[in-house]
Order: C-alpha cells, then structure tokens, then sequence
C-alpha cells in the first residue's frame, strides 16, 4: 500500500484543502490548518514512527525590532519572530545536543571563534547531579556525615525548574566545518499555536548524529551534562527552544541570561568579550565597562586570595579595615587602566593586555582567568623577591633601624609606593606596557590554557603559575623586569629618610596628575639601569607613547 493512502478514511476528507504526499519513504509536509488536518497529520506521524513533542509557541517582537540591523555576514542574520517551550527527558537532550565552546586552541583571532559555552567543567556537573539526588544542604555535606546516618533529614527534593535554553539548527547551519546531516535534522512543524518537533526516524536515548548535532546548548550546560547516558532517564528538563538562531544572536542572549549589570563576578564574560566586542550593541550599551569591571574585580579577589600571593589578605577587600593596605577599588581601578582596558587612546597602539588587541595580527590574547590570575602573580612575586634582595639605597634607608625585616618595609612598608594605590598602578602599567609590545616576541599567545583549569580557584591558578614556570621566555622576562624596578627610588614623599633635593623631586606624583608622571618616570629609569631586553622594551612604549 503506498505510504499517501495509510490515513484512510481521513485522508480522504481532508484531500480538498491539503494533503500529506509521501514518496519513495520521503516525507513532505504541507502546514495544516484545520481541525481534520491536524488528525490527518498526527496519524501521519504515526505512520512514519517519528517521534514527536509537542510545543508552546511564544512570540516575542516588537515592531521597533524592525530598526535593528540584522546582518548574516557578522553571524546576525534576521531571527524568527517566536520560539517554543516544551520538556524533554534529559538523556534524550543530551542525545539531540552539542556544545560549542570557546577554544583559544582554534587558530585565528578570537573574534573568529564561533563558540559561546566555556570548556566543560565536570565538577560543577557533578555537584549539580548530587543536588538532583538529595537537594540541598544534603548535597553539601562531606562523604563521612553522609555515611553517619545522623543527617538523613537533610535530604530535600533537587529541583531544577530552570529551563535549558537551546537552538535547532536548520540545514544551513554550520559549525566548526559541518552541517547536520539532512536525515539527522530536528524539524520545527508550526501551525501557529501549537507545534510539534519532529526527531530523526530511529530516535532513541542512545541515538547519535551521524555528523552534527542538530540541536546546540546556548544555556544550561552544566545542568545537562549532569544527567550521564545510564542514570535518570525519566528526569524532565523544562526546555526553551530557538530555531534557526544565528551564532552572534547566541552569544548576545548568553550574555544577558548570566552577565547582567548588577552582577559583579560573572563566570563567561570577558571570554566572551573578543567576540561580543565586535557587536554595535555592545559599545553603544556600556557592555565592555561591564566586562571590564568585572574582570579587573576576579583578578584583584585572586591576588588577594591566593596563598602564595604577594597581596594575599593584604587587600582592602571592604574598605573598612582600617589598614594600611590598597583598597579593592583603589586595584580595580588600577586594573582598568592598565591591564583590563581597551585603548591608550585612538592615536597609541597600547592597549591593555587582557583587553585589546596585540601583536601583529591584532587579536586579543587568548588567556582564560587561570592565565591571567597567574600572570599577575607571578608578576608581584617577582617583584617582592627583586625589592627584598636589593641592597640599593633607597631600600637600605627603609630598612634602617629595623632588625625585623619580615615584612619588608621596602615592600611592605608604610613609606614604599608599592603598597600605595599609586605604585601598584605604577608597576600594573609598566608590566602591561613592556608586554604589550613585546607580546609577539615573547609568544603570549602560544601559552595555552589547555593544561589547567578554568577560573580563580586556587587549583586553577597553582596550575597556571606551574604552566607559567615552563616558559621560560615569558617567564624570565617577567623576572627581569622586576630586577629593573628594584632599581627604582620607591619611596613616598613622605618617607622621613628623603633629602630636601630628593623630597622636590618626588612632590611632582602628587595630586591626580602622579600617576601618569609615575608610570612615565619608572619606565625612563629603566632605559638606563635595566637588562637589555627590558631596556629596549622601555625605549618602544616611551616612542610609541611620544614620551620623549
């Protein structure tokens, strides 16, 4: 019997206004509109034993969406007016999906990686799986009080009523190099309330695309992943579907789902930066501000966490501690004008390390916050050890008198500028300076982050200073400067162990004007009375910023 006469008699009454052809096994599908169709439909559905879901049609557009510029070469092609709610077993999402991460082992400028997730972090999987289980506190307990039998009562229901937020690709699509394979695509049938989607033939929990997947995860990753191929089949994951979103549309509804303004410590953020710099939204809204400040305040957590830091517990982290110690803020502005910021100006090629361009081929380092937290420490603790093997001057005169000399007073000290907002941004601008222009020679951008973990968590950043440490380049040049700036006159002009003649010369950091006047003194200093490599670097920030 030939497949177009399967959904007798019903067929047969519905011939006038449409009708479902099958040919050869091939399905094609005119969108029904009418009570008898939609029956028709589902019986030839059935026939087909396809697997169905159905879903909510949302429409969310307004009339003023018209104005936004919709560009399918900057991945920002026009999406459709609507997308859909429905639930799915979470095997049989983890089956239809994949994720497209960021990479900074793709070749090419960040801009040009499509992905929007972060790397997988399976810790955080499994501590939302245990949550499913048991709830909370439950899930937060150690293995040994589980074992007590004394805290049953703290198990609770896991709930995640939280959607999983996720595109269906159309045949178009591509990513990383493929498209789905025609027989693998999920499609979206709408008749403009309810709509069903419409698996591969075969679908099963343990199905898999032959090429790629035809649904990609735009939020909810972790949630996911929690769920293995084996265990909880029957859990529902509550599911928002997009269909047809462009990779750029994708980036920019991560971005609002999880790094909202009010937020300070964002997880994806400035990873995302490289690509969502690129979008006129973002400039326009203040995005990369938020970015940003957000990122310069994980840096200054990791200095001051970190136990091998030479700032940690040594940061004002309230403001109110009443010490002699550089405030959170005092760093985060330090780092935004230095490491964490775009441009110089529109006139300097030297930007910040983290945030602009570098190098020849003008593209943002490719550092996760591991590198960047490693960097920054590694930095200062080479700077701490250069300061307390010195045996100049100034730093004998600060010494003086003291038999303890733990903590440094030439580092640590109350008249030293290194624990002063001013010279912490003073050493930030001359590392980020040097580096900047010497990113190319130095091979910044072949220290990859794919050895150690993602984020500011000690782990992460133990095994960053470890990756750092291999490299000797980076590494010893960091070192090197630092012994250039323990050649430096650190001391405040309030230090009583100035003379009047050095006392004048130092009155001309104060006030706002100083820390420009710093920054540029420290590196003229080093032209003259450091290593030759570090001396050269001074000599090209101090023309390419018509310092002379």
């Amino acid at each position: 019997m030939a497949a177009g006469r399967r959904c007798q008699p019903t067929a047969r009454r519905a011939q006038a206004s449409s009708r479902a052809v099958y040919d050869s096994g091939v399905r094609k599908i005119t969108i029904l509109t009418t009570a008898r169709q939609r029956v028709k439909y589902d019986e030839s559905m059935e026939a087909l034993k396809r697997t169905t879901m159905p879903a909510l049609r949302v429409r969310q557009w307004l009339d003023a969406w018209e104005d936004v510029k919709f560009d399918p070469s900057a991945h920002r092609r026009r999406p459709s007016e609507h997308f859909y709610v429905t639930s799915v077993k979470a095997s049989q999402l983890r089956a239809l999906c994949d994720i497209h991460r960021r990479s900074s082992a793709r070749k090419g400028s960040r801009q040009s990686d499509l992905g929007v997730q972060r790397r997988h972090n399976k810790a955080r999987s499994l501590e939302i799986a245990e949550f499913v289980r048991n709830g909370f506190p439950w899930s937060a307990i150690s293995q040994s009080s589980r074992k007590s039998g004394e805290f049953d009562d703290l198990k609770k229901p896991g709930w995640l009523p939280t959607a999983i937020v996720v595109n269906v690709l159309i045949s178009d699509d591509t990513r990383e190099g493929g498209a789905v394979a025609p027989e693998d695509l999920v499609e979206v049938v709408d008749d403009g309330e309810i709509a069903r989607l419409v698996l591969p033939e075969g679908f099963s929990s343990t199905w898999r695309p032959k090429k790629t997947a035809p649904i990609e995860v735009i939020d909810g990753q972790h949630r996911l992943w929690a769920f293995d191929e084996s265990e909880d089949e029957d859990f529902e994951l509550p599911v928002v579907l997009f269909h047809g979103l462009d990779i750029s549309w994708q980036a920019y509804l991560f971005y609002v789902i999880n790094i909202k303004p009010a937020k300070i410590n964002t997880s994806l953020g400035f990873d995302l930066y490289p690509l969502l710099r690129t979008e006129d939204w973002l400039e326009h809204a203040g995005g990369p501000t938020i970015y940003r400040e957000s990122r310069a305040q994980e840096l200054t957590e990791a200095l001051w966490s970190y136990p091998e830091s030479p700032w940690h517990n040594r940061i004002d982290m309230l403001g109110d501690s009443g010490r002699r110690f550089v405030t959170q803020a005092a760093w985060i502005r330090s780092l935004l004008a230095t490491f964490v910021k775009k441009w110089e100006s529109t006139r300097v090629p030297i930007g910040g390390l983290y945030g602009a361009p570098a190098g020849k081929d003008r593209a943002v380092l490719p550092w996760n916050r591991s590198q960047q937290s490693a960097f920054l420490i590694a930095a200062w603790t080479y700077v701490r050890e250069a300061i307390r093997e010195t045996d100049a001057v100034w730093a004998k005169a600060l010494r003086e008198g003291q038999s303890n000399l733990d903590p440094d007073p030439a580092f640590e000290g109350a008249t030293t500028l290194p624990n002063t907002d001013q010279g912490v941004r003073a050493i930030l601008a001359i590392y980020n300076d040097l580096c900047f222009v010497q990113a190319d020679d130095l091979g910044l951008k072949s220290w990859q982050p794919n050895d150690f973990s993602e984020g500011t968590s000690e782990v992460g950043i133990r095994e960053g200073l470890q990756s750092l440490r291999k490299r000797s380049d980076i590494d010893g040049f960091l070192q090197a400067v630092a012994r250039g700036l323990a050649t430096y006159d650190w001391r405040t002009y309030g230090s009583n162990t100035l003379t009047p003649s050095e006392r004048s010369a130092k009155a001309r950091f104060r006030g706002s004007t100083g820390y420009r006047e710093l920054r540029e003194d420290v590196m003229k200093h080093l032209i003259s009375f450091a290593e030759p490599n570090v001396s050269a670097s001074a000599r090209e920030v101090i023309d390419q910023l018509g310092w002379d």
